[in-house]
């Protein structure tokens, strides 16, 4: 080998230039990959034990790595349980965009998306837990799940009053959206114990009952 040759590091990285864009890269996938699997090992242990008997030991080993680089990601448990909170913060985010990419009208995207949010909280455990800590520690972080939530809750039937050009029901606006705000999170805690509290079947019934007439045509879906 020529003297001139850049020898190569036992990482397969020449020492004589720069690491390749590729070594940074795959790094850089390896640390998102270990910062999710901690994600979700944390949300299980979240949604098993709570907030307070959730160990971090526990957490590294469902995640398959050490301590070490638990702490590298994370400074300490509230850190992590912040992350699993955003985490089920931005899946709602997503199933918001859903909605809103497929809409009709404002009753429909609302109505699609409390079906989507409760097939989110089915189906996915940092969803799950990410709300039950945001719930059950509220003030441990600037973030408030509950408020979002209400928030497009409220925005999505102020629009739906404004396209029907009459109320959507015999409810006033505000107690129209805490209606639905509690009872969709009403379920969301029901289903710890019986996830049919999640079904279609108990969605389209909640509908049914608060908007007569007008959520049926609109989820016919949500009945499958």
């Amino acid at each position: 080998m020529s003297s001139s040759q850049p020898q190569a590091s036992p990482q397969g990285c020449s020492t004589a230039h720069p690491p390749p864009v590729a070594c940074g890269a795959r790094k850089q996938e390896r640390s998102v990959r270990t910062r999710r699997a901690l994600i979700h090992s944390a949300a299980e242990r979240f949604e098993r034990h709570g907030y307070e008997r959730t160990k971090l030991s526990e957490v590294s080993e469902g995640a398959g790595v050490t301590t070490g680089a638990l702490h590298f990601h994370f400074r300490n448990k509230a850190d992590l349980a912040e992350a699993v909170e955003y985490a089920a913060i931005r899946n709602l985010y997503r199933a918001a965009r859903r909605s809103r990419r497929d809409r009709t009208d404002a009753l429909t995207e609302l109505t699609s998306l409390s079906y989507a949010l409760a097939q989110l909280l089915h189906r996915d455990v940092v969803s799950r837990a990410g709300f039950r800590l945001n719930y059950e520690t509220s003030g441990r972080t600037r973030l408030s799940i509950h408020q979002e939530w209400q928030g497009c809750v409220q925005r999505l039937l102020v629009q739906a009053g404004e396209e029907a050009g009459s109320p959507l029901g015999p409810l006033p606006l505000c107690e129209l959206t805490d209606t639905v705000v509690g009872a969709t999170t009403g379920f969301a805690l029901l289903a710890r114990d019986n996830r049919a509290w999640l079904s279609p079947k108990v969605l389209t019934g909640f509908w049914r009952a608060v908007l007569p007439g007008r959520a049926l045509e609109s989820n016919a879906a949500g009945d499958a």
